[in-house]
């Protein structure tokens, strides 16, 4: 009986990650091969996927573009925020009706540990790891691993050990 159900419900989260991929491939602009999404995950009409993505409960919202490179993976929860509201030269007090829209550009094999958020006007460099809980305010170089609220880098990795899986054409 324990294998029936361990059977069942292996089928059941197979189906399940087939609609959550579905999902995100008909709401996206673009997304390349080796599209893979584990858990709910919406993404907007102005994002572009590269190949080998890999969501497991990722939140894209507003208007502006999010380009996410390949070899892409996110922890869960994660959030990607492309507008704010104008609250410095609107009409009204808090803000007013107009958006502030500024783009996100994820480079390749980056990853983002479980509770990421990432705001607009962000550009995270090829390679970057960005610790679970983070709140990424400002663009995060190249190889850098960076974290915190607001995320800061701490510490880069190994540029010859990357450079060198990169060139075997390593990725997970």
């Amino acid at each position: 009986m324990k294998k029936l159900i361990k059977a069942l419900y292996r089928i059941w989260r197979k189906l399940l990650a087939f609609g959550y991929r579905r999902k995100v491939a008909l709401e996206c602009k673009s997304y390349g091969s080796g599209l893979s999404v584990n858990f709910l995950s919406g993404v907007t009409s102005s994002t572009r996927l590269g190949r080998n993505v890999n969501f497991n409960g990722m939140a894209i919202r507003g208007k502006g573009e999010v380009m996410i490179g390949d070899n892409f993976h996110s922890g869960q929860a994660c959030l990607m925020i492309t507008d704010i509201h104008n609250y410095d030269t609107g009409n009204a007090i808090p803000y007013d009706n107009t958006l502030i829209i500024k783009n996100i550009i994820i480079e390749d094999n980056v990853w983002l540990g479980d509770r990421v958020i990432i705001l607009g006007g962000v550009t995270l460099g090829e390679g970057a790891l960005i610790q679970a809980g983070s709140v990424v305010t400002k663009d995060v170089p190249k190889y850098a691993i960076a974290g915190g609220h607001p995320a800061k880098v701490f510490k880069f990795r190994d540029i010859e050990h990357y450079e060198k899986l990169k060139a075997e054409g390593r990725f997970h």
